[in-house]
């Protein structure tokens, strides 16, 4: 047979014709339905690659300068953290999942610093600016220079000056003094002292023309003044130094009660609290004493000695019996050092007085000189008041149920003895402590647990997972309503017609012509029993098949 082909099993088309033979065979309305399946499930594999490689992006940092934008960047970049911008470049997003790692590690670096300006406005001056844009101008640029300085310090975090800067006007008789403001946000744990705080009131007032430190004030975060008149903190009088050394002090004290109180009663079963009452005022007192030498046996110390001698009268005539006697020189004075002088001897002659004499002795002493001078130590307790309540004893007794007991009076005394020697109490400076025993009341923690589907997390979890959901439904959507029929179509086999055969018209056409007697068969059983025939009589079968082949019917 030359140009016809006559084939009873079905198969024999697939083999034939392949699966564009199949293809070409389906109604127009399956190919297009199996088309378009292909390319929209197709579109949903590509949509979930790229929305997978690109993730859920929340913003890291919003209304950033150019110049903080480009410093986290360029962190991110070296952090491999992936970013994209938003609104225009002032908002970057980074994954939803490395927000908060990101801040951190970008905080550690100090970043974003905040854009400040200073001198560099007036580089960008505009042609034809009024002179009020121009002092705004300088104004602003001098805050600027002034921030950057503050921030400098180590225990300034962040820094605000403001400038009121009045109009200077010749023709005015008073003129109006400028004055300043400087906002300080401080590094948690620290602090400024006096000669800190004075530096900052310097650098404002000495960088303004005739503002007086006076006129310049200094806030920190919290709002207290940390500057004005007599630099005091909090009203009391004292500098932030003197407060720190006072905290000190007292949680000093504190410690030393919980140390040796906690291992008695327990860790949660104490409260205790210290003031106290330092005295920080300075004073110096000078004084002299003056010691007179007296006593026969105090020890003296001649500064200078006068003596002066006057005679007068006729002279002297000699008399006595000449000899050895009278010629001996005269023995040496024996005027006492203190007390009244004695009166001068005259020689006689006869019982006559030859003459009268006068002599004057004048003898200056040191005396003895002792000069104190004494200054008070600053800085020292002046009484101290600690305050201790202490936990009833929880007993559990032989059923487990536990009950609270309070101390018992001689228990009460021991932890007052331990109290008073851990402060160093002192009655004579007028120190206070007090212990009670007293029932501590815990109130129970509510716990506002929210629903499983309003927990911020799971919202998380959903938003992340409603596109790949949707995605992958619609890609089930598509298969099993467009792709699964065109391939059911496509695959399926021809049901056989009785009487019908398959033949070739023409070289490019087939037509379907099932064989009428051998039908498909519908159960197992059958087929079981077919394979068996063919064992059992071959003759037979492959005569089915030659009638078949042949065209012939057989009945």
């Amino acid at each position: 047979m030359d140009n016809s082909i006559a084939l009873k099993n079905p198969n024999a088309v697939a083999e034939a014709g392949g699966f564009g033979a199949r293809l070409a065979a389906l109604p127009p309305k399956s190919r297009v339905a199996l088309g378009v399946g292909l390319a929209a499930l197709i579109g949903v594999v590509l949509a979930m690659t790229v929305w997978s490689g690109q993730g859920d992006y929340k913003v890291l940092y919003a209304n950033l300068s150019d110049k903080d934008g480009g410093a986290i960047i360029a962190q991110l970049s070296q952090m491999n953290v992936p970013y994209r911008h938003a609104d225009g470049g002032a908002a970057i997003l980074v994954p939803a999942s490395k927000v908060h790692d990101a801040r951190l590690r970008l905080a550690s670096a100090g970043l974003p610093k905040g854009s400040v300006v200073g001198f560099e406005l007036m580089d960008g001056a505009r042609f034809g600016q009024t002179q009020f844009q121009e002092r705004l101008t300088f104004q602003r640029g001098l805050e600027g220079e002034l921030t950057r300085s503050i921030t400098a310090m180590a225990a300034v975090q962040a820094a605000r000056v403001h400038l009121a800067l009045p109009n200077q006007n010749g023709f005015f008789r008073e003129q109006q003094k400028p004055s300043a403001s400087v906002l300080l946000t401080l590094h948690a744990g620290r602090t400024l002292d006096r000669a800190q705080i004075a530096g900052i009131v310097h650098l404002v007032s000495s960088s303004v023309p005739e503002m007086n430190p006076k006129a310049v004030s200094v806030l920190d975060q919290t709002g207290a003044l940390l500057s004005g008149p007599g630099e005091s903190t909090h009203g009391t009088g004292l500098d932030a130094q003197q407060l720190q050394y006072v905290n000190q002090i007292e949680s000093g004290y504190a410690k030393r009660i919980f140390a040796l109180l906690e291992p008695v009663v327990g860790r949660e079963n104490l409260r205790a609290t210290v003031t106290a009452d330092v005295d920080f005022s300075q004073s110096e007192a000078t004084s002299e004493e003056f010691r007179p030498n007296q006593g026969a046996n105090a020890n003296t110390t001649i500064r200078s000695q006068q003596t002066t001698e006057q005679s007068g009268g006729a002279p002297l005539q000699a008399s006595g019996i000449p000899g050895a006697a009278s010629n001996q020189p005269p023995v040496p004075a024996t005027a006492p050092l203190t007390g009244a002088a004695r009166p001068l001897q005259t020689a006689q002659t006869g019982g006559n007085v030859g003459g009268n004499s006068r002599r004057d002795a004048v003898t200056n002493y040191e005396v003895d000189k002792t000069v104190r001078v004494t200054r008070n130590a600053t800085g020292t307790v002046k009484r101290l008041n600690a305050a201790v309540v202490v936990n009833n004893r929880s007993v559990t007794d032989a059923k487990g149920k536990t009950t609270q007991v309070p101390l018992a009076a001689d228990e009460m005394e021991k932890l007052t003895a331990l109290v008073q020697e851990s402060v160093g109490f002192n009655k004579e400076r007028g120190d206070s402590v007090k212990v009670i025993n007293a029932p501590f009341k815990t109130e129970p923690v509510v716990h506002d647990e929210l629903p499983w589907w309003k927990q911020p997390d799971v919202i998380d979890m959903l938003r992340a997972g409603a596109v790949p959901a949707a995605l992958g439904l619609v890609a089930l959507i598509v298969f099993f309503g467009l792709i699964r029929p065109a391939l059911k179509a496509l695959l399926a086999q021809p049901a056989p017609v009785p009487g019908a055969n398959l033949s070739v018209v023409s070289d490019d056409v087939l037509l379907p012509t099932p064989p009428r007697a051998l039908e498909a068969p519908k159960a197992s059983e059958q087929l079981v029993g077919a394979r068996m025939l063919a064992k059992e009589n071959p003759a037979a079968v492959a005569s089915i098949v030659r009638g078949w082949v042949s065209g012939e019917s057989t009945t």
